[in-house]
């Protein structure tokens, strides 16, 4: 006979992120003010199904965790749920797994799942909802790319730890009058690398959303030696296209798995060191921007959203995501978020504050005086394991 308890299920699904443990436990104590036990499951959306696996949270083993980083319950983005990348390019998830999901529902007498994830992770909730199944969805990327929501929780601690970068490669690019090159997460969006930028300090930023060329960096390197400014730190976003416009890729596409992007840092430093012959070094920030604890910021909104997913579960506000619109916290449909990927407007407000300070997007000369010096080599040399 099935346990007649209020419940409310909670997972974590996809890449890791500074916040989800402040979502988990926002969530747990809303939920038991409300009078509902809080279910998580473990390893993402796999705890669901053969084997159902899964731990009771309540206030004692939530203890202590707003700080963490990563989440206690596990994540993954490999498995039985991983086909489904986005709603562009959707793949339709097993009926035998739904149907399992279906049955796990009714044993623990779910009155609602709350699922935090990316676009990937929000399109199998989608699913879910489509079938009938009481899910609500709560936004989570450090790279800042779900539409329907101004921010999402992740992408301040992120900056802050790209920038931290900057400040410490400013300090050694000064003194050695070197060219820092600061490779950054967020595959098709330039959120973090716009950010950082002008948080550090940088020179130099590219951007997926804005067209650049190396005349253009080139540019504004020898600009800053004519000032007496013997150094420069360029910031790219690793999801930037090259001037010819291909990715640099550090992993081709597998089956079920979204491409793996970088090596574009390597690639600028190649150019610059073959085109003006200036001593230049690649930093390359990878999962460091993943880990740690969250940020204030990441804290308050992380804990806001999960207190307001359960808000929605209880109002039956189900196919819901809660999102970010200041100062308020409110809900769209899960839809809405993963339809359209968020990026940088090249002529919006941010982008022309950092104009105004004199930073380049590498996009002021197209055709300048320097030579397309061996660049297939360079991209050659950074695709070598």
């Amino acid at each position: 006979m099935a346990n007649k308890a209020k419940r409310i299920g909670i997972l974590t699904s996809g890449g890791d992120c500074p916040g989800l443990n402040a979502v988990i436990r926002g969530s747990v104590k809303a939920a038991a003010r409300h009078g509902y036990e809080t279910i998580g499951f473990l390893r993402g959306y796999e705890g669901l199904v053969d084997p159902v696996n899964y731990v009771t949270l309540n206030y004692r083993n939530t203890s202590g965790i707003l700080t963490q980083g990563g989440t206690i319950l596990g994540s993954t983005n490999k498995g039985r749920f991983a086909a489904t990348v986005g709603v562009s390019d959707r793949q339709e998830l097993d009926p035998l797994l739904l149907a399992g999901v279906h049955e796990t529902f009714e044993q623990l007498n779910l009155s609602g799942l709350i699922c935090i994830g990316g676009d990937g992770s929000l399109a199998v909730a989608q699913q879910f909802h489509e079938v009938g199944l009481p899910v609500v969805g709560v936004p989570k990327t450090i790279d800042n790319d779900l539409s329907a929501t101004a921010f999402t929780f992740g992408f301040d601690s992120a900056v802050s730890c790209a920038t931290d970068a900057l400040d410490r490669l400013h300090t050694t690019a000064a003194s050695h009058e070197r060219v820092m090159v600061l490779e950054v997460m967020g595959r098709h969006a330039g959120w973090i690398a716009l950010y950082s930028g002008i948080a550090g300090g940088g020179d130099v930023i590219l951007l997926p959303e804005i067209p650049w060329s190396f005349e253009g960096v080139c540019a504004k390197i020898l600009e800053h030696e004519k000032t007496g400014k013997k150094f420069t730190l360029i910031v790219v976003a690793e999801g930037a296209h090259l001037p010819d416009g291909n990715l640099v890729m550090a992993e081709r596409r597998q089956e079920m798995r979204q491409t793996r992007l970088g090596g574009i840092g390597n690639v600028i430093a190649c150019e610059i060191e073959q085109r003006l012959g200036r001593e230049t070094r690649v930093v390359v920030l990878g999962h460091l921007q993943r880990g740690g604890a969250p940020t204030t910021f990441d804290r308050v909104l992380a804990t806001q959203f999960g207190a307001h997913a359960v808000r929605l579960v209880i109002e039956g506000k189900f196919g819901d995501m809660v999102c970010y619109h200041p100062p308020a916290i409110e809900s769209v449909p899960i839809m809405s978020a993963v339809n359209r990927l968020s990026q940088v407007d090249p002529e919006g407000s941010t982008v022309q504050a950092a104009r105004a300070l004199g930073i380049s997007f590498g996009d002021a000369f197209q055709d300048g005086p320097f030579q397309f010096a061996a660049r297939r080599e360079c991209v050659a040399t950074a695709a070598t394991p």
